[in-house]
């Protein structure tokens, strides 16, 4: 409750809660966070900005479980002494130069005006909206603050992966939880659990694939699935990821109305020595043109929106893989991004979210 006389306050005024002393701390007007999380992106395609972000994303014990006694030499000494030249150059390919900032970022903007506009016109200015970065900037510590300081004393967690692993939607879960870990008064939390199987998220997937399709003058054989990898033990130790993964292949094939011919599951992003989640797509799409298959389309459902593995890996290295084995005709469909279906999958999700909180 507020002192009558603020009410004519603008509802971002902090004001002295009522008969509070004179000298109590100002407190603004409750309102209800809603944060987005994705992976991260570098500030600058340079050596030392790709070593600042690769040191702190291959440092993530989510990402990279080894003992430290054993991975930090192997990263500090060799990893970042050679990948980060490697990666720019990978970056720059495909880096949006009239922002100079990564697609991902670009992206990841789109997609907050976009949720923030669907949001304000149900909850007008009860909500704030913003987003974050697991890895670089921004970061999920300085949003938190930015959003605490705002008056959220609700805040609504959103990780954008539709699928659970413990090197993506649980480390973001681990950073934001950290951030909390530094407030006094913490706010109320509450995490989005993936929405792999949402109808509406499966529904703007083969909304895109049938556009897509719709585009070519030849319909693709082969729909190829392709997922972000994890190594295969995480499988064994209880990572629901896989599973996740061959859910929504199987609802997006339900819902095109296909037969298992049309469509498979692959993994891509590979790193290290060990044996990872199969089939591999960089060797799948291979093997698909020495069967004769020689028009593929490759979509990445694990992404919400386009970024390195998908504009780079998949619309370059993947391709070239297909290609060089015979291959005729390659289609990547992009990601999601802030396409209306699907920030409306989204925007249902987060409203789903929030009821008890705002009705």
């Amino acid at each position: 409750m507020f002192d009558a006389k603020s009410q004519d306050n603008p509802m971002d005024v902090a004001v002295c809660p009522m008969h509070a002393p004179s000298d109590h701390p100002k407190i603004k007007p409750a309102k209800v966070g809603v944060l987005l999380a994705n992976l991260g992106t570098p500030d600058a395609t340079d050596y030392w900005s790709m070593r600042r972000y690769l040191g702190e994303f291959l440092s993530d014990k989510r990402v990279v479980d080894y003992s430290a006694w054993v991975w930090q030499p192997l990263l500090q000494l060799v990893i970042l002494t050679k990948r980060p030249f490697s990666s720019g150059a990978a970056y720059k390919s495909i880096w949006n130069e009239e922002d100079n900032e990564s697609p991902l970022l670009t992206i990841t903007k789109k997609q907050t005006a976009a949720m923030k506009s669907r949001l304000e016109d149900i909850y007008g200015g009860e909500v704030v909206v913003d987003f974050c970065m697991r890895y670089g900037n921004p970061s999920t510590k300085s949003k938190v603050q930015e959003m605490i300081d705002a008056g959220c004393q609700k805040i609504l967690f959103f990780p954008l992966y539709p699928h659970y692993a413990g090197a993506t939607s649980a480390t973001a879960n681990d950073q934001f939880f950290r951030a909390l870990m530094q407030e006094k008064w913490q706010p109320i939390a509450r995490v989005v659990e993936p929405y792999y199987q949402d109808t509406a998220y499966i529904d703007a997937l083969a909304q895109s694939i049938e556009t897509a399709y719709a585009a070519e003058e030849t319909k693709p054989e082969i729909l190829v699935c392709s997922y972000h990898g994890v190594p295969q033990r995480y499988l064994r130790e209880g990572d629901p990821y896989h599973c996740q993964c061959q859910k929504t292949t199987r609802l997006l094939k339900e819902r095109l109305g296909w037969d298992d011919t049309q469509i498979i599951t692959t993994f891509q992003s590979r790193f290290g020595p060990e044996e990872w989640l199969q089939p591999y797509t960089v060797e799948e799409v291979a093997r698909l043109a020495e069967k004769g298959k020689k028009n593929i389309a490759v979509c990445a459902p694990a992404f919400s929106a386009d970024c390195i593995e998908t504009l780079e890996e998949i619309n370059e290295e993947i391709k070239e893989s297909f290609e060089e084995a015979g291959g005729e005709h390659f289609t990547y469909i992009p990601c999601l991004n802030d396409n209306d279906a699907h920030m409306d999958a989204l925007s249902g999700i987060v409203q789903r979210n929030l009821r008890g909180w705002l009705d």
